[in-house]
């Protein structure tokens, strides 16, 4: 590898400040048009020239629009199935919802979200063994999901901030959407009863909600009880990390709004 010296890389910066092109600079000086490229790339930082577009606003720090309906879905979402993380400080944080392969409109559900609510940003899938991770960068995402903190969700306190629970009041099945979406189903049970002699097979359907966090649980509870859909808490042994949704007049309901996954 070649090094040049700093008269070298200063006569260069001098040349391209003049307006001389990347490549002229590297013919006369004998320097790669890469080096010489990255010279003043750096050059250009330093003094705050950096070409590019500006950071996109946010709606919490610049007051820009936000899409409210599509936020409590992804809201839901990212308390199921999401994560943020910044592999150092000089990264990008990263939104990531882990969404099955066999749910395709789903991950297309979740990415329409993403875009919605940060429409100036790309959307990327990256491919896991047996699910995808939908993805959007953004210096922001602290503003819009507060709840984010070092270690597991449900060890944790997760609260909503008074502008997200405003947003969730209005918008109360987009989060329910997205809350099923991520850690519930839609499932049929069946059982045999016994009627004039004869063992009869009956079926019914029912949804199901299931997270380790007693705050995220009581936040799916508490919306559910605004829509009106009856629930209860299903047990494994002591831990009540299930609620189901089994009558038939709230499945209906639910139908109507929610539906399986697909």
């Amino acid at each position: 590898m070649e090094f040049h010296g700093s008269a070298v890389r200063q006569k260069a910066l001098d040349l391209l400040r003049s307006g001389v092109s990347n490549a002229d600079v590297a013919r006369r000086l004998g320097v790669p048009i890469g080096t010489v490229s990255y010279w003043l790339h750096v050059d250009r930082s330093r003094r705050g020239e950096c070409p590019g577009r500006p950071d996109p606003e946010c709606p919490r720090c610049h007051g820009r629009a936000l899409d409210e309906a599509a936020y409590s879905y992804l809201l839901g979402l990212y308390l199921g199935d999401g994560h943020i993380i910044q592999y150092s400080q000089h990264r990008v944080p990263s939104l990531m919802i882990t969404c099955a392969e066999d749910w395709p409109g789903l991950m297309n559900a979740c990415e329409a979200a993403m875009q919605a609510v940060l429409p100036d940003n790309k959307v990327c899938r990256v491919r896991r063994t047996g699910c995808r991770k939908v993805k959007i960068y953004s210096k922001h995402l602290w503003c819009l999901f507060p709840q984010h903190g070092a270690g597991k969700k449900h060890e944790r306190r997760i609260a909503l901030e008074p502008w997200q629970q405003r947003i969730v009041d209005d918008h109360p099945w987009e989060f329910v959407r997205g809350l099923i979406h991520s850690d519930g189903c839609r499932i049929t049970n069946w059982t045999t009863r016994v009627v004039q002699g004869v063992s009869k097979r009956y079926e019914y359907p029912r949804y199901f909600f299931a997270n380790k966090s007693d705050d995220i649980r009581q936040l799916f509870c508490d919306t559910l009880d605004k829509v009106g859909v009856a629930w209860k808490v299903v047990r494994r042994g002591p831990d009540p990390f299930n609620i189901s949704v089994a009558r038939r007049d709230s499945v209906a309901l639910m139908d109507a709004h929610i539906g399986p996954k697909h």
